[in-house]
Order: structure tokens, then C-alpha cells, then sequence
């Protein structure tokens, strides 16, 4: 079977690995000539443990190469970004321009599934421009949905060993999809139709939103209150039915602070919870980047000099490079903007280089400031020994402690 992936992303290429992996014959599609070109090299361009040497192996055996544009197949995956537009509206025009550039290639028994996480009704809509432009075609090609639902940093565990739901437009194409994953896929594959697929993946990020949003909601109260919420949580989770989650600086990445709009853009007035969650979470990052500067401006007035401030990971989460939605970056820039000539360092282990931020190593960033700003619980700042010396800002939980505002309440 040879099978062509659409898109060469965080998903796709390690998608596209897994079953070259498993002895399909992969084409791997992207429109940056240097994805390509890297994939074909056999270097990876994301980061991701142990997928460096998966992908030189199936790149050297010849199961797996990239193109820039792409070729005659038995199945098409679509792994292609799902942004918003305006006023958080769902833009599946990345999922429309990779399906109309398959279309010419398919023919009678091929197997056509999206991946990239959708708007509810877009695997049908994808159906209809399908039988629009090859009306041949109709009833003789099989459409499904089968969303990713895998972890940064633990990809190569999970796309084997999560269960997968998998949504056709009718049962033949659900049935079709499943025999084509179950050649690689461990977990269970659940069945279903292609709305309720649709949803599920939706379902599954609003749901760690709402939960985050709960988390995140306790800090602002525990601020107040002059209540260390970690150690609150911690107590809290002692009961047997209680699991909150951490809270942090907002909600990042491409999946949890983006997919909860899909929903609320159709449903706007059933999504009561799942619009406040996203408000909550959003709101956290703009009072993270408020007790910065205030905490700077302090400084300041004490010492007669502008602090050095440490701004401590822009990922989205912990031990990856991806910085997509992530609120780390976001509140980076918003105190860079407030505090004029003021000394920031910026960190982000996981990156070699940035176009707007001039990167410094944690450990020099961590000894030179006045002021350390941890907003990402990367694995490597938790070696750095607590310095009662500085003001530390932890929104992660580095240290699980809050000095800046709760030590002037013992007081």
C-alpha cells in the first residue's frame, strides 16, 4: 500500500514515520521547500524524542519520502493546520487546498481521511467538493475522519498505543479506515460516524480547557486570598473523587487553545462553559504579564535601577520546541512592551534560535537576574536551587512556592 500524508507537521510527519514504519510506502507533502528538503535528509525539523532516528531509517529503507506536491496513491491523509480567523472563526481553508490538490489523484477503491481537527461538518463538506469536481467518483472511494490525539514529547508511545476514533461518511468507509490504521495502531479503534468523530476530538480539548480554566481560576482567588494554591491543590486532591489539574500561565498550543472556538463559533449560545473557560484561560495570560511589570516597577522604586528580568521558557508546555498559542510568548512580548531600556532575558531551552527574541541560556539568565519569571515548567529549570535572593515569579510551579505576593501578607 503506498499512502500519501499531507502535511509534515508536529502530527503528520510523525504520523507518516510510524507507518513507513510499519512497512507503507509513504509520500510525505508539505509546501515548505525546507521541510522537504530536511525530511529527505533524514533530519527532523521538529523535536521530538527518538523520532530522529525512526525518521533516518524509513528515509534511508525508501518507505518514506517528501515532495512539495503529491503523487498517485491507495489512501490520503489531510494533516494540515486548522487556524481561526476574525473573531476566533474556524478557517479550514488549509483543509480545502490540500483535498483539492489530491483530487486529480484519487481513484475508484482510494481511502480520503482528515486528521487536522475540524469544524463539525467538514469531513462532509470535504465530501461534497470531492463528488463536485469527480462525481465518478461517488459511492466508489472511501471518506472518513480519524483525529490525532497524541502528547508532544511522547508522540512515538502514543500513536501506536491510543485508542482511536475513527468516523466514516457512511459504515464501508469507517471500515476502510480502520483496516488501514489497525496495521500500525495498538489501541482500540472505536467506531463511529464522521460528525460524532468531528466532536469527539473537540469534545476532548474544551473538556482539559474547562479543567485548566478551574485550575487557573483557583490561582487568581489563592492570590488574593493570600493562599498558596499549590499547596491548596495538593490538599484538595487528597479526596478521592478530586483531581484538579495545575494551573499556569494561560493555555497554549495548537490544539486546546484553539478547538474549544470550533465549537463555540457554531453553538455559541449552548457553549455557555466552554466560551468562559477560554476567557478564563486567556485572562490568565494578560495577569501573568500585569504582576511582572507591577513586580518590576517596584523594583525599581526600592532600588533606584531597573530590574534584570528572566523571562523563563516560551513554549506552550513543558520539554518541546513548539511554541504555537503558547501564553508564554505572549506575556514575554506584553512586558517587553511595557517596560521601555528595561534589561530582559529571554528563554527557551528547547529553541536554538528565535526571529523576535534573542534567546539566552537558562542558566546565565537564572544567575544574572533580579527578577525570574518562570512561566514554563521545562525540566531543566527545576535543577536551578531555589535563591531566596531574587524575586521569584513561579506561575508553573517550579518551586511550588509564591514569594512576590504572599510573604508581604506574612508580614
Amino acid at each position: 500500500m503506498k499512502a500519501c500524508f499531507m502535511g509534515l507537521g508536529y502530527i503528520g510527519l510523525p504520523t507518516a514515520i510510524t507507518a513507513a514504519k510499519h512497512g507503507i510506502e509513504i509520500i510525505g507533502v508539505d509546501i515548505n521547500p525546507k521541510v522537504v528538503e530536511m525530511t529527505n535528509s533524514g533530519i527532523l525539523h521538529i523535536i521530538e524524542p527518538g523520532m530522529q532516528e525512526l525518521l533516518l531509517e524509513v528515509v534511508t529503507s525508501g518507505k518514506l519520502k517528501a515532495s512539495l506536491t503529491p503523487e498517485e496513491s491507495d489512501a490520503y491523509f489531510i494533516v494540515v493546520p486548522t487556524p481561526f480567523k476574525g473573531n476566533h472563526e474556524p478557517d479550514i481553508s488549509y483543509v480545502e487546498s490540500a483535498t483539492r490538490a489530491v483530487i486529480p489523484f484519487l481513484k475508484e477503491g482510494d481511502l480520503y481521511v482528515i486528521e487536522s481537527t475540524s469544524p463539525v461538518g467538514t469531513t462532509d463538506k470535504m465530501s461534497d467538493l470531492i463528488f463536485s469536481i469527480r462525481p465518478e467518483l461517488e459511492g466508489k472511494i472511501f471518506i472518513s475522519y480519524c483525529p490525532e490525539r497524541v502528547l508532544p514529547g511522547n508522540v512515538i508511545h502514543e500513536l501506536i498505543n491510543n485508542d482511536r476514533v475513527i468516523g466514516g461518511i457512511n459504515p464501508a468507509s469507517t471500515d476502510k479506515a480502520i483496516e488501514f490504521y489497525s496495521q500500525f495502531v495498538q489501541g482500540k479503534l472505536h467506531r463511529t460516524n464522521s460528525k460524532t468523530a468531528e466532536m469527539c476530538k473537540l469534545t476532548e480539548n474544551s473538556s482539559r480547557d474547562v479543567q485548566i480554566a478551574f485550575a487557573n481560576e483557583l490561582s487568581l482567588i489563592c492570590d488574593k486570598a493570600g493562599i498558596n494554591v499549590w499547596e491548596l491543590i495538593s490538599l484538595a486532591n487528597k479526596h478521592p473523587r478530586v483531581n484538579i489539574l495545575q494551573p499556569g500561565c494561560g493555555v497554549g498550543g495548537h490544539c486546546i487553545a484553539v478547538d474549544p472556538y470550533f465549537i463555540t463559533a457554531d453553538f455559541p449560545i449552548e457553549s455557555q462553559i466552554i466560551s468562559k473557560a477560554r476567557e478564563i484561560n486567556n485572562y490568565k495570560a494578560f495577569w501573568c504579564a500585569e504582576k511582572v511589570t507591577n513586580e518590576m516597577l517596584k523594583f525599581e522604586i526600592e532600588h533606584h535601577r531597573k530590574p534584570v528580568v528572566a523571562m523563563m521558557g516560551l513554549a506552550f508546555k513543558p520539554d518541546i520546541d513548539d511554541l504555537r498559542e503558547a501564553p508564554a510568548k505572549y506575556i514575554t512580548t506584553k512586558v517587553m512592551q511595557s517596560c521601555n531600556n528595561a534589561d530582559i532575558l529571554v528563554v527557551e531551552p528547547n529553541v536554538t534560535e528565535h526571529k523576535v527574541f534573542k534567546l539566552t541560556n537558562y542558566k546565565e539568565a537564572y544567575t544574572t537576574a533580579d527578577i525570574v519569571v518562570f512561566l514554563v515548567a521545562h525540566s531543566v529549570f527545576k535543577s536551578l536551587v531555589y535563591d531566596d535572593k531574587k524575586i521569584i515569579i513561579d506561575f508553573c510551579g517550579i518551586y511550588k512556592k509564591i514569594k512576590f505576593v504572599y510573604d508581604e501578607k506574612k508580614k
